[in-house]
């Protein structure tokens, strides 16, 4: 398994490097799921009445899904231990959601890679600037079911996943309803009369 450690406007020594492997990769290693790459980014958050500035970012690719967790702990150290306690728990997620009802039928192609978004909050615009477009992005979209869309927004830890539904062909939006639960935004096709 390759794990990448950068940091991000701070230095990683050999002793966070060797962390990050003891924790991130036993974490990894008890889910044995191949191929699998890993990258952490390390950063630490400038606020200062920030109680806990420091920043692990874990970006896990594995069977064309992308499992990612970014935990804030008061020191480097503690904040690679809960994001490894987490990477543990979104994997056990993953094997059961994806890989153990792929079992059941469904190939390794129905699961759409997924390009980062490093922060949801670049996609929104300050109030100033909401008639600029500050931003463009562009996704790969890949026919897959609700369900499997609704386990990439989980995956992914996303308020949104927008995807190409397999069975109309047509692109909808799942999203995470403030009030609980999932919604669907799906486009009405209208047809002309002629």
């Amino acid at each position: 398994m390759d794990i990448k450690v950068s940091g991000r406007k701070t230095t990683v020594t050999d002793a966070l490097r060797a962390h990050v492997d003891e924790k991130i990769g036993e974490a990894l290693k008890v889910f044995d799921i191949e191929p699998m790459t890993v990258d952490v980014v390390l950063r630490y958050e400038k606020n200062p009445s920030n109680p806990n500035p420091a920043i692990v970012e874990v970006t896990a690719r594995a069977r064309g899904s992308v499992i990612r967790v970014a935990e804030h702990g008061a020191d480097m150290y503690a904040a690679i231990d809960l994001s490894a306690d987490k990477v543990t728990r979104q994997l056990r997620k993953f094997k059961t959601k994806v890989v153990d009802n792929r079992q059941g039928g469904a190939s390794a192609a129905d699961v759409a890679p997924v390009e980062r978004v490093e922060d949801l909050a670049d996609l929104l615009l300050p109030e100033e600037d909401d008639d600029l477009l500050v931003r463009e992005k562009v996704i790969d979209v890949t026919p897959m079911t609700e369900e499997q869309a609704l386990v990439q927004t989980d995956l992914l830890g996303h308020d949104f996943y927008v995807f190409e539904n397999a069975t109309t062909g047509l692109i909808n939006v799942v999203y995470h309803r403030k009030n609980g639960g999932y919604g669907i935004i799906k486009p009405r096709i209208e047809t002309l009369d002629e």
